[in-house]
């Protein structure tokens, strides 16, 4: 997980905040100046879910619970991360589809839907609504990378005032060693 700000945006160090309900170092918040005023970016490693399924979705409702938070006022707010979560069935390669799989299941999706109506835009959906090979994550085995079976688990989602200056939201495949690639945000 890593959230870089350029220094135009933050001259000063940046104050990184942990949420309150964020008892294992889960997210991290701060908040950026930008031409619609004040943003608070949110980094975010959504528990996987696999030893403990639970706890996932009380992190979920946590989650839910301080996007509700931004509705009110002038508050906006971006999320970005690993949900652990893939959204809808085209976020997910049709051979890995499983609907009783941890990370596909209805009740995880209904809490991210949730999450999202809070005034959020998924940036990848938005700007590439039909492509059904948008993926973020492989399973480390058998060249799923290199053959792009994977699932959708990192999200850039942004207030829709934001939203509609995103000038694009890659998801950086080639780049780095780990079984997630990297998705980078653009705004104008």
């Amino acid at each position: 997980m890593a959230l870089h700000v350029r220094q135009e945006i933050a001259p000063e160090p940046p104050v990184w905040v942990h949420p309150e309900f964020d008892y294992e170092h889960r997210i991290v918040a701060l908040d950026v100046r930008t031409a619609l005023g004040e943003v608070t970016v949110a980094s975010v490693y959504v528990p996987n879910g696999g030893k403990d399924f639970p706890a996932k979705l009380r992190f979920l409702e946590a989650l839910d619970a301080y996007a509700r938070s931004f509705q009110t006022g002038d508050r906006r707010l971006v999320v970005c991360g690993d949900v652990n979560v893939a959204r809808t069935d085209i976020d997910v390669h049709p051979r890995e589809r499983n609907p009783r799989a941890i990370g596909q299941l209805p009740e995880e999706r209904t809490l991210v839907e949730r999450i999202v109506s809070r005034g959020l835009v998924d940036l990848g959906r938005a700007l590439d609504p039909d492509n059904d090979s948008l993926f973020t994550w492989w399973p480390p085995w058998r060249n799923m990378r290199q053959r792009n079976i994977g699932w959708r688990l990192d999200y850039v989602l942004a207030g829709a005032a934001l939203a509609g200056r995103a000038t694009g939201c890659a998801v950086q495949r080639d780049v780095g060693t780990s079984d997630h690639a990297p998705v980078l945000a653009t705004f104008a």
